[in-house]
């Protein structure tokens, strides 16, 4: 039985039309089916082969919602959100230990924009411009031995 957003009846064993999913997350009815394709979230086919979602759906596409955002590739989601189940609403301790996973996921990402960031700074701090002496595009001048010109762009 779905209801619509908003309804006061709605209880969390309900299921979602799509585009109740995609009103609720603001997600696009086509990101829901990409989601889906990619394992992130699931459905069942109604009666009338129509996908209905269970309400325990909106948490997941919420947190891809805010991980796309920030630039989290779906792939890491993906990992992320590996052991947490599809088909019945995750526990608390589920969500703990996918969330830890996950904060482990984002201070590795958040230490290579740090270096990276590091990086960049010296290299166009120096000012020589040079691809050989370039550690961050162009370490020990590797790219000597594809011939002479711009080898990146």
């Amino acid at each position: 039985m779905t209801h619509q957003p908003g309804d006061s009846r709605a209880a969390p064993d309900d299921w979602l039309a799509i585009g109740e999913v995609s009103a609720r997350t603001g997600a696009a009815v086509s990101a829901l089916r990409f989601y889906e394709e990619l394992g992130l979230i699931a459905s069942e086919r109604d009666g009338r082969n129509q996908r209905r979602y269970p309400r325990h759906m909106l948490r997941r596409v919420a947190l891809i919602s805010v991980a796309k955002r920030i630039g989290i590739p779906l792939q890491d989601l993906r990992e992320a959100f590996a052991d947490v189940p599809l088909d019945r609403p995750p526990s608390h301790q589920e969500w703990q230990r996918a969330s830890r996973g996950w904060k482990r996921r984002l201070e590795e990402r958040r230490l290579t924009i740090e270096r990276l960031e590091a990086e960049l700074t010296g290299c166009i701090g120096c000012g020589c411009l040079s691809m050989k002496a370039c550690a961050l595009l162009n370490p020990g001048d590797a790219l000597a031995e594809d011939g002479v010109g711009p080898r990146r762009l």
